[in-house]
């Protein structure tokens, strides 16, 4: 038993140690351009477009799709963990430097170009040509019930509406807070929505007020009325490419490329991309390809993608994606082997540990317990200062989760195991270690498994998070499917990870039976 179990550590160890350093090296071939976006879909769209613009000069890009809110985009761009995303002047200016709002675009383009640079070495490049605020929108029916067509009567209307806002808006000073502070706006009640979901909400009458943004193409689909910002209180939200330190510095080929877009779009035309995209359901990278061959800039050798539209089923789209899904499919499969073997080879020697020191065990495992408190996206977050995006902060992240579960499991199998056999062993003259190797751990076996095959279902449903930090998996379509309410999509990453779980748990269902001792076994 004792053998068996050394060669199993041995070779996960072996196998983890290989496994980290393939996903590592895919992350470092070459050092491309990694072009990322925030996780709306416009912001999908500017990056898709960043990227084929540089690809078309023969530069090599890594798109990073989806990263969390600002302060996690910002956080990246800032480490070097990426080198150019799509931002907003308005924002740059409230969620970044908490500055006040400037009066006209060029005054807030001009502040946050010199404080950016100055700050943070990080540079705007001009802006695109459009500008993207907020709105906030209702539906014709409640803009006629209540008389609504500015800011100002909404105010009025407030105390009796429910209002469904993204957590962003909720938050940032130049979301609600702005709104309260001006218009002295109080809702009845105010429900945290994602950015697709709230429309949804909104037709169903769930809630009878949302924030958006003025090019948003869902705007069009669901007939709304967007409401007049008569004091205006939000500042102006120019879009533009946002550019890190090293490409700044050493890659002016690629800052030419990228120059080629500032000016070219304007709000009516990025209104009807946005629409093709959150309301066709076309391509991504079709509509930006498309674009782009508007504007004069598309590729003359990259061939043209097949659009799978909105009326496409879903093995239509999983049809056409399959060796995207494929390939995101064996990341996610990496990933959790990787967190979990990490967590088997610290969490059952500590447990094994614990139990010889049972007086301070408890403590021990209560404190690793304290990690599960944290929401997986906040424990994603809180590893970007540390190690950047992509793998490593989302292995460190669900290695963590991975820890309790396995501990609790091993002490409480060890600890727990047949007292008689124990007792009888004991008696026979083994020592502690002795009967930790011979009695205490065969007998605890099963309990052992049923922690680590808790751990694995854990891991590969957090797993799904770790695309808000760039490490890609089935979470990737997960988060795009949400943001631009493609229900395809969704299933596209949700049902391959439900089926990795259950087939996770039916492989160390296998393995628990091949370890756990003959004897118990039979009972």
């Amino acid at each position: 038993m004792r053998r068996r179990w050394a060669m199993a550590i041995l070779a996960l160890l072996a196998f983890a140690l290989f496994a980290a350093r393939v996903l590592r090296a895919q992350e470092k071939s070459d050092a491309p351009i990694v072009v990322a976006s925030k996780p709306f879909g416009e912001s999908f769209l500017l990056a898709e477009m960043f990227a084929q613009v540089l690809e078309n000069r023969g530069i090599k890009v890594e798109r990073r799709p989806g990263l969390g809110a600002t302060e996690v985009a910002f956080a990246a761009l800032r480490s070097g963990a990426i080198d150019v995303y799509p931002e907003y002047t308005g924002t740059g200016l409230i969620a970044i430097l908490h500055d006040t709002a400037a009066s006209d675009a060029q005054s807030a383009f001009g502040k946050v170009s010199r404080e950016f640079a100055g700050r943070y070495s990080v540079h705007w490049l001009a802006p695109l040509g459009f500008e993207n605020t907020y709105a906030v929108a209702v539906t014709k029916k409640t803009a006629e019930k209540y008389h609504l067509r500015t800011l100002t009567d909404l105010a009025r209307a407030a105390p009796s509406l429910v209002a469904g806002l993204t957590p962003d808006f909720i938050g940032r000073a130049d979301g609600l807070p702005a709104l309260k502070r001006k218009y002295e706006m109080r809702f009845r009640e105010v429900k945290p929505l994602s950015q697709a979901l709230k429309y949804q909400a909104l037709s169903a009458g769930s809630v009878t007020v949302i924030d958006g943004y003025s090019t948003d193409g869902l705007i069009k689909k669901y007939d709304l009325v967007v409401l007049i910002d008569d004091a205006h209180v939000f500042p102006p939200y120019e879009a533009a490419a946002m550019i890190g330190a090293r490409m700044w510095k050493t890659r002016p080929d690629a800052i030419a490329a990228l120059g080629q877009l500032s000016g070219r779009l304007d709000a009516v035309t990025m209104r009807a991309l946005n629409a093709r995209v959150e309301v066709d359901h076309e391509s991504i990278t079709a509509v930006a390809r498309s674009a782009l061959a508007a504007l004069g800039l598309a590729g003359d050798s990259s061939p043209t993608p097949r659009v799978v539209g909105s009326k496409a089923g879903f093995w239509a789209y999983m049809a056409d994606h399959r060796a995207e899904l494929l390939s995101q499919f064996l990341r996610h499969v990496m990933l959790v082997l990787v967190a979990l073997i990490a967590g088997i080879l610290v969490a059952v020697p500590l447990g094994l540990m614990l139990e010889r020191a049972r007086g301070s065990a408890e403590t021990v495992i209560r404190g690793v317990g304290v990690l599960q408190t944290i929401p997986s996206i906040a424990l994603l977050a809180f590893m970007i200062p540390l190690f950047g995006i992509g793998v490593w902060p989302a292995l460190v992240a669900l290695w963590l989760y991975s820890l309790y579960p396995i501990l609790r499991a091993t002490y409480t199998g060890v600890r727990d195991a047949d007292p008689p056999a124990v007792h009888a062993a004991h008696a026979l003259g083994m020592t502690g270690w002795q009967l930790l190797r011979y009695v205490r751990l065969p007998l605890a076996t099963p309990v052992i498994m049923s922690g680590i095959r808790t751990a694995a279902v854990i891991t590969v449903g957090t797993a799904t998070l770790a695309a808000f930090v760039g490490a890609g998996g089935l979470g990737e379509p997960i988060a795009t499917g949400l943001a631009l309410a493609d229900n395809r999509m969704i299933l596209s990453g949700a049902l391959p990870a439900a089926a990795l779980a259950l087939v996770a748990d039916g492989l160390l269902a296998l393995v628990e039976r091949a370890v756990t001792p003959v004897h118990i076994k039979q009972r």
